[in-house]
């Protein structure tokens, strides 16, 4: 058995962690560490879990237990606490310390606090999947980040790069536990609202980083988010210009290009991704069409942005870290009503 720890085991995506691990035939959880809920069990934090375990301190002497670490922290914490493990430790981070290369767009979307560097990116149907199982530090990919980047990936051989446009909505847990007056069910349930307005929500740059290596000239993004009337998920709209004199058979080149991928399935021609059938599961739900009226292809994508989002992509790096079969202990079934 390998044994893992989750540091941040107190927020939605540690407990999402936490859930899956539980299912894991090759992992046992040696430790669930946090910040603020230090002492206080687990159960008391998430009760569908079930697991009256101790919340500790996120120390090196607690995380030094284990084989592989999953950081589920706020952005610009993870750094300090890799710093104290010995570099033979796996770890899966699942914020955004090591995404970016580009310290210049870090120091731009993630003002006050120092770059911290690369790591391997883990998003396993765009990447090298070698290069996730011989890391030993993998950057999980941001929720919309990963939405966004699968839609846009088999396409860019036929539409405007620089001009890509992405309307995408979430559900509240997107934005963590913290207590928030925007985030009360008053705000926000029966109501929508765009957030990050204008080119500044920090996945901008890391979806403009990773296409820009697939399509091998630079990616330009129009990015709105909404805060969505729901728990979880992400609905994505993408948009963009067509650039061939013939009319692209956008379905096709989705279709073509997941084949064979364990959770991305491009739904039948005219049925369209809901969040409510990705929700709970680590699948990536896409449709395209192409619009002749306006001569741009237009792509639906959905996930939960819990799970392929964040938790269940986290585990999916884990898997081919560790050895296990990609699909280990995740599911491609949602969970409906």
């Amino acid at each position: 058995m390998i044994r893992v720890a989750v540091a941040g085991a107190s927020g939605y995506a540690g407990g999402e962690l936490i859930r899956l691990i539980a299912g894991h035939p090759g992992f046992e959880l040696a430790a669930v560490t946090a910040s603020s809920n230090v002492g206080q069990s687990l159960a008391d934090l998430h009760p569908q879990l079930d697991l009256d375990l101790p919340l500790e301190a996120t120390d090196p002497s607690v995380l030094g237990r284990a084989d592989l670490v999953f950081l589920a922290l706020p952005h610009g914490a993870s750094a300090s606490v890799v710093a104290t493990l010995p570099p033979s430790t796996r770890v899966v981070d699942l914020g955004a310390d090591f995404r970016l290369t580009s310290a210049a767009q870090w120091a731009r979307y993630y003002p006050g606090v120092a770059h911290a560097g690369t790591w391997t990116y883990g998003l396993p149907e765009l990447v090298d999947r070698e290069a996730i199982r011989t890391a030993t530090r993998v950057a999980n990919p941001g929720c919309y980040a990963t939405a966004i980047a699968l839609g846009f990936a088999p396409l860019l051989g036929v539409i405007d790069a620089s001009d890509l446009t992405v309307v995408a909505a979430s559900g509240t847990s997107g934005a963590g536990r913290k207590p928030s007056d925007t985030l009360l069910a008053s705000q926000v349930m029966g109501s929508m609202s765009a957030y990050k307005v204008g080119g500044v929500h920090q996945h901008t740059p890391e979806v403009e980083q990773t296409l820009t290596a697939i399509a091998g000239t630079d990616v330009r993004l129009s990015f709105t988010p909404l805060l969505a009337p729901m728990s979880r998920g992400i609905l994505a709209t993408l948009t963009a210009r067509v650039t061939t004199a013939a009319d692209p058979d956008v379905h096709g080149l989705l279709a073509s290009a997941y084949a064979g991928e364990p959770f991305v399935r491009v739904l039948a021609p005219g049925r369209q991704p809901a969040t409510a059938s990705v929700f709970g599961s680590n699948a990536v739900h896409l449709q395209g069409v192409f619009d002749a009226h306006t001569g741009r292809v237009v792509v639906t994508v959905a996930i939960d942005n819990l799970v392929k989002g964040a938790a269940g992509q986290a585990l999916q790096n884990a898997n081919l870290m560790c050895g296990f079969e990609e699909t280990t202990a995740l599911s491609t079934i949602g969970v409906a009503p």
